[in-house]
């Protein structure tokens, strides 16, 4: 097996992977990169890991692993307001495949360079799959979107659709049959969630609080009304579901846990104040982004997700490591 050097040079050096930013003063090569942050500004950071077996399919492709290992750190910056810079990249391989290793570097610059971001470093390791980035972006200071600040009668809103990913990962694990022609739709959903960063530069202007949906909805909104210290009530019913979601399944045991705690959208769930709702949604409307109205923040503590004028009983709140087997 070469060397990780070998691999680092061979396929995440030159070419350059993503884009070319001048605000990298210098990138791969050294022990550390040197970048220069814009004045005025702070950094925002995050890091995820993928890991095989948890986080996708042994028979996921390379180009679909390199695709959303960046996607939902991109996510990340989205839910901040921030504008994407520059990342790093940890990845632990079993073997040099050199077939894997063209497709999946081929795949990551792809994205990259889609969002503007540019590679400048990280580590290569001999062992069991696995793939960590550490993104770092951009925001104004004073107008980074976090979660500890709705407040009661702000509107709780989504971006794209909810439940697709879930049902894509529930099907592969048998728990239901999906029609052929719906399948390529929902495993891109798996596989490639649309990183809202579009959204979350708007949402700057006029959300109140933001994060983005990774471990399902009620757990991931509970994170914001946990930070707010306030409650929420949401609709079922105005949650926006996908057709292919509606054609494959009909099942409200299955339909409800997989929307409300399936988790893996990465859309956007965030709070808007009633004196912005109306500017907001005009802007929204301008730049054809589809969200939807869910519900809206409460004072009293908790969650009530409302379904047919009936309150759901909330059991699972998202997925957790080290609680599932």
């Amino acid at each position: 097996m070469p060397s990780e050097f070998d691999i680092i040079r061979q396929y995440f050096t030159l070419p350059v992977i993503g884009s070319v930013r001048t605000d990298v003063e210098l990138g791969i090569g050294d022990d550390a990169a040197i970048l220069s942050v814009p004045e005025g500004h702070h950094l925002v950071q995050s890091v995820d890991t993928l890991i095989l077996g948890v986080h996708f399919p042994a028979e996921t492709s390379a180009e679909d692993i390199a695709y959303k290992a960046l996607a939902v750190n991109l996510s990340d910056m989205a839910a901040m307001g921030a504008e994407p810079a520059w990342f790093a990249l940890a990845i632990t391989l079993p073997d040099d495949n050199e077939k894997w290793l063209k497709a999946f570097s081929k795949s990551l610059s792809m994205l990259a360079k889609q969002y503007n971001v540019q590679l400048i470093g990280g580590d290569t390791t001999n062992g069991p799959l696995s793939i960590s980035i550490t993104i770092n972006g951009f925001v104004q200071k004073n107008k980074a979107l976090r979660r500890n600040s709705a407040q009661a009668t702000d509107k709780i809103y989504v971006s794209g659709t909810i439940g697709d990913a879930a049902l894509a990962l529930a099907a592969w694990q048998e728990q239901c049959l999906l029609r052929d022609e719906s399948v390529p739709y929902l495993q891109q959903r798996l596989n490639r969630p649309q990183a809202r960063v579009e959204l979350g530069l708007v949402l700057r202007e006029y959300a109140s609080s933001c994060i983005d949906i990774s471990d399902g909805l009620i757990a991931d909104l509970g994170h914001i009304i946990d930070s707010s210290d306030v409650g929420a009530r949401i609709t079922f019913d105005d949650i926006p579901l996908s057709n292919e979601f509606k054609l494959n399944l009909t099942d409200e045991a299955l339909i409800i846990p997989l929307v409300l705690a399936g988790g893996d959208d990465y859309e956007l769930c965030f709070t808007i104040p009633v004196a912005k709702q109306i500017a907001f949604e005009k802007i929204i409307k301008e730049n054809n982004i589809l969200v939807s109205c869910i519900g809206e923040i409460e004072s009293q503590q908790g969650i009530r997700c409302i379904k047919a004028d009936k309150e759901i009983e909330l059991h699972e709140s998202g997925y957790q490591h080290f609680t599932h087997s």
